[in-house]
């Protein structure tokens, strides 16, 4: 078949991916491009960096990894075919060349000679392999949806389908094609996200538990590998002279601490201990935020990210929809932000952030609608028969500990207690512990914040598609949100396509499987000798070309 050039797919994807540039990729301070100057003449510095990453990661596999401290790490060593640059656009990465089919349908990626951090070369299988591990259904990996996209990956992943039916041929070593199920404008966004990243496919194949640890097995094909894992505590990564691209990266070696205390981590950073204290990997204690912004040292940035509170619809009575809202409506998000949380976020009456929609700076609903909370509290308990908010179930919300977390929900508690009448038990968990429970269904109301994968409105939503999809902890479904959202993925008109997802969105509002708090802003300080950080729009991290002057 004909094939076009990557020239003409980054076009389309351009043209169709919606306000790219409003997310695109923030440099701290400095063009990235001065990385490849390396330390600009200064022979003496030290490149290594020191920075906190708060707690341990979930999963350091690409495959099983679905939070942002995970892909914090992930994203340093592992690379996949393509990777986000500076300005937020996708380019080749572990691909030299990207070739696709008239039709959008079949892409050819072929291999740059590249070779693992133990000096495996990485060929084609290293990623035919990833994908269908991540797609097998007794893997559980969370972010599995993310590969539908892939013809026959969602039906391998709901048990309907052999593994080795994926749309993904290893031609030869050098040489993987691709078949989607329908035409993807973001394609070349999504092969940059850690769960298409390969995996050595010899050493995976040989030992299931080789991402458990650093050491030999653990092998990486980014800038950068892990030496040391001491779990609870620290990770240590040190400069891939086996990378492709070796010579751009400047950093030797990465500290990454795990202290869940902002005071500390910016204690730390005040005695030379950190290099960079704050988001997006770690945290600043809130009350220091206006005079860290007064005196010129805080850095912020809008972010493509929503923090919400996810119901669980099939624990009473949040499993009851005027209930939901009544809670939701009642919060006052514009106190939150500017009492609270102190960072400049935007309240959220939405779930798809701003900057791809516009329309959503102002949202589906008033702020703090006490009167509408009331009203729907009242239909909330006529339909379970029940007298007033006394005789209401007890409700638990649950965070993962973090001062910040804390205090949202305190607020919050006081917030429904005060309007509402209802009151509520805050309950708190370390991290690991509590993403397990909210994933297993182990909660009523829990708090989770979502940073996009991509930049596209379809993101922030298909996490709700199905019921048993890898983060839909709501346990939600709705049949003519789950049409829209898929009917979008055949629509070949940008506006029309836009439309349906605001439809989904209106009726995802509508129900309230969880009620959004508020738009993210990363907010951290930096050592000013520290640049060619990349902090994108999507709010994740790169440090493949920073430095030190």
């Amino acid at each position: 078949m004909k094939k076009s050039k990557l020239s003409l797919l980054l076009v389309l994807s351009l043209v169709l991916s919606m306000f790219l540039a409003a997310c695109s990729g923030k440099d701290n301070a400095d063009s990235g491009d001065k990385g490849k100057e390396g330390d600009s003449g200064k022979k003496n510095v030290p490149q290594e960096l020191k920075m906190n990453i708060s707690t341990e990661p979930f999963s350091l596999h690409p495959g099983l990894a679905n939070d942002s401290t995970s892909g914090g790490v992930i994203r340093q060593v592992f690379e996949g075919l393509t990777r986000i640059d500076k300005d937020g656009k996708p380019q080749p990465a572990m691909a030299a060349e990207i070739k696709t089919s008239d039709d959008l349908k079949t892409y050819t990626f072929k291999l740059r000679d590249s070779k693992w951090s133990n000096g495996d070369p990485v060929v084609a299988e290293d990623f035919a392999y990833a994908w269908k591990w991540a797609a097998d259904p007794k893997n559980e990996s969370q972010y599995a949806y993310q590969l539908y996209y892939v013809k026959n990956a969602q039906a391998i992943n709901e048990g309907t389908a052999d593994a080795d039916t994926l749309g993904v041929k290893v031609v030869d070593d050098k040489t993987l094609e691709v078949t989607l199920e329908n035409p993807t404008p973001y394609f070349l966004e999504l092969t940059a996200f850690y769960t298409y990243s390969p995996i050595n496919s010899k050493i995976a194949k040989a030992n299931p538990d080789w991402n458990k640890d650093a050491g030999d097995q653990y092998t990486s094909n980014g800038p950068f590998k892990m030496v040391e894992w001491k779990h609870s505590d620290k990770i240590v990564l040190e400069k891939n002279d086996n990378y492709w691209d070796k010579d751009t990266v400047k950093l030797t070696k990465i500290d990454m601490s795990m202290i869940n205390d902002g005071n500390t981590e910016l204690n730390m950073f005040k005695n030379g201990e950190l290099d960079w204290a704050g988001s997006p990997l770690g945290k600043l204690p809130i009350d220091v935020l206006p005079q860290l912004k007064s005196d010129g040292s805080l850095h912020t940035q809008a972010i493509a990210g929503v923090y919400w509170y996810k119901f669980n619809t099939e624990k009473p009575p949040l499993n009851n929809a005027n209930i939901r809202k009544a809670l939701a409506y009642a919060i006052n998000r514009k106190a939150i932000v500017e009492n609270v949380t102190l960072g400049g976020q935007i309240p959220a009456m939405a779930v798809v952030p701003p900057s791809m929609v516009k329309e959503n700076q102002k949202g589906y609903y008033k702020d703090a609608d006490v009167a509408k909370a009331k009203e729907f509290l009242a239909a909330g308990l006529k339909d379970l028969g029940l007298a007033d908010a006394s005789k209401l179930p007890t409700i638990t919300l649950s965070y993962n500990t973090d001062e910040g977390h804390q205090k949202i929900a305190q607020a919050i508690q006081d917030m429904w207690k005060k309007e509402l009448g209802i009151d509520v038990k805050l309950e708190n968990e370390e991290w690991k512990v509590y993403i397990t429970k909210l994933h297993s269904g182990d909660y009523q109301v829990g708090r989770m914040g979502w940073l996009g994968d991509f930049n596209d409105p379809i993101n922030f939503l298909e996490l709700f598609r199905d019921k048993k999809g890898g983060n839909n902890d709501t346990n939600w479904e709705n049949a003519d949100f789950k049409k829209l959202l898929n009917d979008s993925q055949t629509e070949p008109d940008a506006a029309k396509r836009s439309q349906m997802l605001k439809d989904a969105e209106k009726i995802f509002m509508d129900e309230m499987p969880v009620a959004p708090i508020y738009f993210y802003t990363n907010s951290w300080v930096q050592n000013e000798k520290l640049k060619g950080v990349v902090v994108s729009g999507l709010g994740d991290v790169q440090f493949k070309w920073a430095h030190f002057e």
